[in-house]
């Protein structure tokens, strides 16, 4: 049986290891040819050769406007066209406001959010050219709710559900659909380290009370970027194990 993305061609962003790495190697598995980046050159290379022939990678600092327009050309000459780009490459880090440097702010914000723009204003040209396409831009629950600490990675989360949005009403008209997801915890290096390792009692604001796994987030990612959605644009879905239903994220103990 064909693949749920045969035929289709993708870019995912910091697929050296962790979130990206797992989506690109479920894409593969779907059917898809799958050009892999970030700035991991090590790990980036040993990913995109276990996946195989339908797999090439590239060095690749998603804040830099020339890199997104190599990327891009690299991507179809090699593969023929675009139909897919997971906005998925992030930094993060966990300082109070009080402490934050104007230096920190604007590096997390270059990369996860100047990062995620050049992405979706790169592919359109090649996304009109294959009829249309899906970007998926990976934010967070910290683009959802306020969390301590967060105050440059949520600025820059936020920042992503704003261009989503105006993106999914500016090009749905090419039949480029744009979806944000949002992740809580999950089981990745980004996975913040909480100094009081106290994480059962983080577990128990959690109401499916474990953490996420990159196979939750990667399936989630594939579903959007399959024509399994092909009605959903604009969406921000939330993928926390109801978190975000449960109590406030601002403990006041």
């Amino acid at each position: 049986m064909p693949g749920r993305l045969a035929g289709k061609v993708a870019i995912v962003t910091g697929a050296a290891r962790g979130q990206g790495e797992r989506e690109a190697r479920l894409f593969a598995a779907e059917g898809a040819r799958v050009m892999l980046t970030d700035v991991l050159d090590v790990e980036l290379k040993s990913a995109a050769e276990d996946i195989g022939d339908a797999a090439r990678f590239m060095h690749h600092d998603v804040s830099d406007e020339d890199d997104w327009t190599a990327v891009v050309a690299t991507t179809v000459d090699a593969f023929g066209r675009l139909d897919v780009l997971v906005n998925n490459a992030a930094i993060h880090h966990v300082v109070p406001i009080e402490h934050e440097t104007v230096a920190d702010f604007q590096r997390i914000v270059s990369v996860n959010l100047l990062g995620t723009f050049l992405g979706i204003r790169s592919v359109i040209g090649a996304m009109r050219g294959s009829g249309g396409g899906s970007i998926v831009n990976v934010s967070s629950l910290a683009g959802v709710r306020g969390y301590p600490g967060h105050s440059s990675y949520a600025a820059s989360k936020w920042g992503v559900r704003g261009v989503t949005q105006v993106a999914a009403v500016e090009l749905g008209g090419d039949g480029i659909r744009i979806n944000s997801v949002h992740p809580g915890m999950i089981d990745t290096a980004m996975l913040p380290v909480d100094p009081r390792g106290n994480l059962e009692a983080r577990l128990a604001q959690v109401p499916l009370h474990r953490i996420g796994t990159t196979d939750d987030v990667a399936s989630l990612v594939l579903f959007l970027a399959s024509d399994e959605s092909s009605y959903l644009s604009g969406a921000e879905i939330t993928i926390d194990g109801g978190s975000a239903a449960g109590r406030p994220a601002v403990s006041r103990e």
